[in-house]
């Protein structure tokens, strides 16, 4: 596989530079100073994975990322800075390394885009112990998947519960299920989806969660059936 270094520090780049060299399937096949450089090199030609710092003069990482679309390389970001890391998530990257990068983390990093490479995917793949980022007040918090009992919609807010306690992030359902694998949770009410795998019971329209009754919508209940395998 292929890459291109974004960062418009010259260290950085050398440093990363360096890393990917000792990485036999991967190739640096350029470095950008800034982001609109990165822009008109991979209209050019074909990139398999970006290598991008975030704050840059003229167009941001993040500006950079949004502005490439779906048809993007898979993309890391590097960075000094940790505050990002909810808002680069949501634009499904494979990583997000804080800087210094050390050589185990970067391999790391790289294991992960060649396995999404591999699958012929660009979202990233969630495994059992894996998370996501979530903003929880002025915090970036990190939420494992498998702690998620049910998200829950509260007005302009989605309430993430988990057995001790819940998370209200200013988001809305629909955002919070494109970010969750479809493998592990189900929408099941216009307000409600849950972790398959935490379900206890149902009975009478509603099922169980941690000892809560949820509401299961007509509209979602031969979905829920078929992915119980309920006869």
């Amino acid at each position: 596989m292929n890459c291109l270094i974004i960062d418009d520090n010259k260290i950085a780049r050398t440093t990363l530079k360096q890393l990917a060299s000792q990485v036999k399937d991967l190739t640096v096949i350029g470095e950008c100073s800034d982001a609109m450089e990165a822009w008109n090199f991979i209209r050019e030609q074909p990139v398999d994975l970006l290598l991008l710092d975030i704050e840059m003069q003229g167009m941001s990482g993040l500006e950079l990322t949004r502005n490439l679309g779906n048809k993007r390389p898979v993309i890391v970001f590097t960075t000094s800075k940790k505050e990002y890391a909810a808002e680069a998530f949501e634009l499904n990257v494979a990583d997000y390394i804080v800087k210094p990068v050390t050589p185990a983390r970067f391999i790391q990093a790289i294991d992960k885009v060649r396995d999404i490479l591999d699958s012929g995917k660009e979202d990233v793949t969630f495994s059992e112990d894996e998370f996501i980022f979530i903003r929880d007040s002025n915090i970036v918090r990190r939420l494992g998947l498998d702690d998620i009992l049910f998200a829950e919609a509260m007005g302009d807010y989605v309430k993430l519960h988990t057995r001790g306690k819940f998370y209200a992030i200013h988001t809305t359902l629909k955002a919070v299920e494109e970010r969750l694998p479809s493998g592990k949770f189900l929408r099941v009410h216009r307000s409600y989806i849950v972790a398959v795998s935490k379900i206890e019971t149902i009975q009478d329209g509603a099922l169980i969660i941690n000892g809560k009754p949820l509401p299961v919508a007509d509209a979602y209940r031969s979905a829920l059936n078929k992915r119980m395998n309920i006869l």
